[in-house]
């Protein structure tokens, strides 16, 4: 079997991954990623689309080679790429994916981008401290969720390590533990919205 085909990067690049089943992927994925870009600093954003979440139901899910094709449609951007390779290397958790990457990309600089809706719920994902120790974490609001998320229990477990938002452009150089609260323009696009909605 080939080896995953990852994006390409050269030793050194500040890459966010951001993770998701992307189903469908939309406007509010490419607004978290161009603002990932800029206050980050980040050379290039992976979008991972999910084989499947294990906190959603799947049975809502389509297939990965669709919800790859949209995603490549939406995300019009040179420095977005997408990947579907947590499927080919039988990742189930994020965990999973992240100590892949470590391992197998050493010479990268990896942020770790998700929404303020995901960090409510981030003390359920499994190994969340893990998570937390393999690279730094980017949180981007959301609606709904400015005050809430920093308030949640996975929020609260990782409190010491928050760094202060002016410093959000040497997040991919900390060590992790780290983590970041990114305010400003939110989108209130969400893909579940979009599937009711059609």
């Amino acid at each position: 079997m080939d080896p995953p085909k990852l994006p390409p990067a050269a030793p050194g690049m500040r890459i966010g991954l951001y993770g998701g089943s992307f189903n469908p992927a939309h406007a509010g994925h490419l607004h978290v990623s161009r603002m990932a870009l800029k206050r980050l600093r980040l050379d290039r954003v992976w979008w991972l689309a999910t084989p499947g979440n294990p906190l959603k139901d799947r049975r809502e899910l389509a297939p990965l080679s669709e919800r790859l094709a949209i995603a490549g449609t939406v995300a019009d951007n040179p420095r977005i790429a997408v990947t579907g390779f947590e499927a080919a290397i039988g990742a189930r958790y994020t965990v999973e994916t992240l100590r892949w990457l470590r391992l197998r990309r050493p010479a990268l600089r990896f942020v770790w981008i998700m929404g303020a809706d995901s960090l409510t719920s981030f003390h359920r994902w499994e190994r969340f401290r893990e998570i937390a120790s393999l690279m730094p974490i980017a949180v981007i609001d959301r609606p709904g969720h400015t005050l809430a998320a920093p308030n949640a229990p996975g929020a609260r477990a990782l409190a010491r390590w928050r760094i202060d938002e002016t410093d959000a452009p040497l997040l991919a150089e900390h060590a992790p533990p780290a983590w970041v609260f990114l305010h400003g323009p939110r989108s209130s696009l969400s893909s579940t919205a979009l599937r009711k909605r059609v």
